[in-house]
């Protein structure tokens, strides 16, 4: 399972920047992250300034 991003995101695009698989764009309300792409690093919830990033369950 991937990493996810829940309504708190503030779309900075701080997660996009820190992914290393690119497995992050922006969505029509948010930043998204493409399950297929995931490598569940954790990067983009380390990058996150408002803790918006949930690690996979």
């Amino acid at each position: 399972m991937a990493y996810k991003i829940g309504d708190d995101c503030i779309s900075c695009g701080a997660c996009a920047a820190t992914c290393p698989v690119e497995a992050i764009s922006e969505g029509s309300a948010h930043y998204e992250i493409d399950p297929d792409k995931c490598v569940e690093c954790g990067a983009c919830a380390a990058g996150c300034p408002v803790s918006a990033i949930s690690a996979p369950e």
